[in-house]
Parts: C-alpha cells; sequence; structure tokens
C-alpha cells in the first residue's frame, strides 16, 4: 500500500506501518536511518565508501526481512545500529584476512564505539533541536554553527545582547531537557 504517512511519524508508528505493507512508510524508514548506517560505517568504523554501501544494503535488506522479528518497536534505532555495528565488524574481519597487516580489530572497536557515542549525540542534539521553537534553533545555529559572537547576534536579530544571552541559556535548557540532562 502507499496509505500518507503524518509528518513527523514517530519511529514505532513507521515500524508498524511497514509491517502493514506501506511501501512509504519503507521509503521513509530508509531514508531516516541512511545518515545513521552511513555514519556508522564511515566514521565510526571507517569503511571505504564502496564497503560503507554495501553495509548499508545489507542492513536495509535484512530489515527488511527480517522486521517482525523486532520485539519493541520503538526499539528501531538501536537495532538498526547493532545490525550495522556487525556487519561493518565483519567488514573489516575479511579484510583483515585479506591484508593480515591491518590494524587490529580491537583496536578498530574501542575506537569505534567512542565515535559511536559521539554520533548518538550528535543525532540527539539534532532531534532535540528540531523541536525547538524557530527563535531558538535560529539563535542556537548562529552561536554555535555559525561561530556569532553574542554581539553579532544582537546586531543582526535587533535585540539586545542581555536579551540574547538569556534566549541563548533558555534554549540550551530546552535541548539539554530534551536529551534527558539535568539542568
Amino acid at each position: 500500500t502507499t496509505a500518507t504517512l503524518p509528518p513527523g511519524i514517530e519511529d514505532r508508528d513507521l515500524v508498524r506501518a511497514c509491517r502493514a505493507g506501506n511501501e512509504r512508510a519503507w521509503a521513509l524508514l530508509v531514508e531516516r536511518f541512511s545518515r545513521y548506517v552511513f555514519a556508522i560505517a564511515t566514521q565510526a568504523y571507517r569503511l571505504s565508501e564502496h564497503d560503507a554501501e554495501d553495509v548499508f544494503q545489507e542492513v536495509f535488506a535484512r530489515t527488511y526481512e527480517h522486521l517482525g522479528r523486532l520485539r519493541d518497536d520503538e526499539a528501531i534505532r538501536p537495532w538498526i545500529g547493532q545490525l550495522t555495528r556487525r556487519l561493518a565488524i565483519d567488514r573489516l574481519r575479511l579484510a583483515n584476512r585479506e591484508h593480515p597487516g591491518s590494524e587490529p580489530l580491537e583496536v578498530v572497536q574501542e575506537r569505534a564505539e567512542s565515535e559511536l557515542e559521539r554520533i548518538e549525540l550528535a543525532l540527539g542534539v539534532r532531534a532535540a533541536m528540531a523541536t525547538l521553537p524557530e527563535h531558538c534553533r535560529e539563535i542556537l545555529d548562529r552561536f554555535f554553527a555559525q561561530e556569532q559572537s553574542y554581539q553579532e547576534i544582537a546586531a543582526a536579530l535587533k535585540l539586545p545582547m542581555g536579551t540574547i544571552a538569556s534566549r541563548i541559556s533558555r534554549c540550551l535548557a530546552k535541548v539539554r531537557q530534551q536529551l534527558g540532562e539535568p539542568r
């Protein structure tokens, strides 16, 4: 089926729609998690683009085939993440057999776990930012992404610097709250 999906559909509802055979849901699921899979493969495990593409294909082929085995529909992200890690490690094992002088797998896995924590945090921050009001997204983007000073932001938004400081503080508190961190 190709029934329409509500904007901002939750992961659990997306999984249920995929199980019901909704083709749009499947396309959205692949779109939603493609960056995550590539980030794990290329950044955490440092696979080549070619190997990362192979892992990507295998992850989504297995996800499609085994989605019915997922016990908790809300756990799709960690499930896909674990599958990606296993397949990336398989790729590295194969590379180590073909090229015995390669970096030891234990070293790669240790580094990958650290990188995975960073990736998960970045994804969490991105998701938290998406829930913020527009004025928060704009001010935090200017401050962190564009690295503008309070003075530059105040001039651009035509607001007092004290207002900029308090808004940044309040908006960051909202992000921390979304991430489940204490204030």
